[in-house]
């Protein structure tokens, strides 16, 4: 069965989702939703017996050749819980932060006798977190100095620090300088002082300018600058001021996203402690508890992308990802362009992940039980997952997408079973996300805004032309739609249309969906359940 079989034999809903709209306006209302964070297919997990045995053999390969290769590091450390972040884990502790640099340290000393670290070469390497300029100068001298003696860094090397604006101080730039740092991606995210303080930003808009001023007078590293639109509060005059300021910060490059996180219900203003030096673990206070104003729909973050893609083109920015601006030709990204190519990735640290000769990897997100598996000179493995045999096709489909385009010719002659690709954008032409150009297939406005589900769809279409499997992801994204996209689980969403063709067949809902549906209803707001019963009920 091909493509438009498939697309026949879907329910209404799953098309939208899908396959998006037919007839809406592609921009704003060209899918439900945005339906996952990062495009991606499943791989199978490697039982933890295995998983040591395995990525010992791994790294005791040289590199074939001269590949090009990356390094992820984590700092699991934040001194706020930023609204809109998913990523917080710990709270500082000057304690915990000095015990995990131990263990940090000596995860990549070991690693870097294996003959697949040290015979190769690493292109970039990103620091990220959590907040990474939170470290201490010496915890943050001790690291750069141990990713100079055992990363083998290529001469034309790209070594990002991700942080936060509060951290940019003459105390910790002057180590960051010293230590190799030679990019700075800075968590800004919104200019406007009441913004920031909504989200659980320090620092007010003239300090932001201020510090980054005086991170540009070291002229020694890339400057590139976090937005987020849609934020709380955030109107399209705001988003605008928040443009202007980029051009006059001066900064090399930005990465613009939408808003990801709900935020139309009292939410607390929420600061990191410490927690137990032993556990790692931290506490967070709440001192007060405010109500927010709603973040943009959907449709209100299509028009602000809208804005921003013709304000920073106008201005002669040069588009180098999906979402990622350069002002100046200082900016690469590299780092940002080399993951989504799939190239090797080594891991470092709690909660980093990796992906390495056909497999990816994750590290324990809890520092405790990460650095006792240091401590016992083991790989610290969360989870080791053999990536699927159309991971290469992903890798390139990704790649490309984020690049603004897609070429079918390129998949097929990959393999012939994905001739059908074509039918796919081809209808996706029609629903105007993007244009044929007599080679290839480029992303229009709409695609650019919707690129994430164009890409998790064509991966999905890609493995069920391969390997025969219907798949349908769908996660917690949207920042505040209205009720007619509100988010559903994947698992939900299932249910629904099961028990819709059980109805239409004469028949009920089987024991086992009942209970799946039950135990699914207890991980849904308001909000969700009364979508789901709304979808039962047609």
């Amino acid at each position: 069965m091909g493509l438009a079989e498939l697309y026949q034999k879907l329910t209404a809903e799953q098309r939208d989702f899908q396959f998006g709209r037919v007839g809406a306006d592609p921009l704003t209302e060209g899918f439900p939703r945005k339906r996952v964070v990062h495009a991606g297919i499943d791989g199978t997990p490697v039982s933890p017996a295995e998983a040591q045995g395995i990525w010992h053999e791994l790294m005791s390969r040289p590199p074939t050749g001269e590949p090009t290769q990356t390094a992820y590091i984590h700092i699991p450390f934040c001194k706020t819980k930023c609204l809109y972040c998913a990523f917080f884990q710990n709270g500082t502790d000057q304690l915990v932060e000095d015990a995990y640099v131990d263990r940090l340290v000596q995860d990549m000393e070991r690693e870097s006798a294996s003959p697949r670290l040290k015979d190769g070469h690493i292109h970039s390497v990103f620091i990220g977190g959590g907040t990474p300029t939170s470290l201490s100068p010496a915890n943050a001298e001790r690291l750069l100095t141990t990713i100079r003696t055992c990363l083998p860094l290529a001469n034309d090397y790209e070594l990002t620090l991700e942080g936060r604006i509060h951290d940019l101080v003459p105390e910790k730039m002057d180590v960051w300088m010293a230590g190799g740092v030679n990019r700075m991606s800075l968590g800004v995210q919104s200019f406007d002082t009441k913004v920031r303080r909504q989200v659980g930003r320090l620092d007010d808009k003239e300090t932001v300018l201020k510090n980054l001023k005086a991170l540009e007078a070291y002229n020694q590293c890339v400057t590139v600058i976090d937005l987020i639109y849609g934020l709380p509060g955030q109107d399209h005059e705001i988003w605008k001021e928040d443009l202007d300021c980029l051009i006059a910060s001066g900064v090399d490059g930005a990465a613009s996203t939408m808003e990801e996180k709900p935020a139309a219900r009292p939410l607390r203003s929420v600061r990191a402690s410490s927690g137990s030096p032993s556990s790692g673990r931290n506490r967070l206070s709440c001192p007060m508890r405010v109500l927010l104003p709603p973040a943009a729909t959907t449709k209100e973050q299509a028009k602000m992308f809208a804005f921003a893609r013709d304000y920073l083109n106008k201005r002669r920015f040069r588009r180098l990802s999906a979402a990622h601006w350069s002002q100046t030709n200082r900016e690469r990204s590299l780092y940002n362009t080399l993951a989504k190519r799939g190239v090797t990735m080594f891991p470092f640290g709690s909660g980093a992940g990796g992906h390495l000769d056909g497999y990816s990897t994750m590290l324990y997100r809890t520092i405790d039980t990460y650095s006792q598996a240091v401590e016992r000179h083991e790989k610290p493995f969360m989870a080791l997952v053999k990536q699927s045999e159309v991971q290469p096709l992903v890798n390139c489909t990704l790649e490309q997408l984020e690049q603004g385009y897609f070429n079918v010719d390129a998949l097929v002659a990959a393999d012939g079973r994905l001739t059908d690709l074509k039918w796919l954008y081809d209808l996706w032409q029609d629903q105007g996300f993007v244009s044929f150009n007599g080679v290839l297939y480029e992303l229009t406005e709409a695609g650019e805004f919707w690129q994430v589900n164009l890409a998790q769809t064509t991966v999905e279409c890609i493995n069920y032309l391969i390997k025969g499997e219907e798949t349908m992801s769908l996660q917690g994204v949207a920042a505040q739609d209205g009720d007619e996209t509100k988010a559903m689980s994947e698992k939900v969403l299932k249910i629904i249309t099961a028990m819709k063709k059980a109805k239409s067949a004469g028949g009920g809902p089987t024991p086992e969906a009942m209970a799946m549906m039950t135990e699914a209803m207890k991980m849904l707001t308001p909000e969700e359940l009364q979508e789901v019963m709304k979808n039962m009920g047609k």
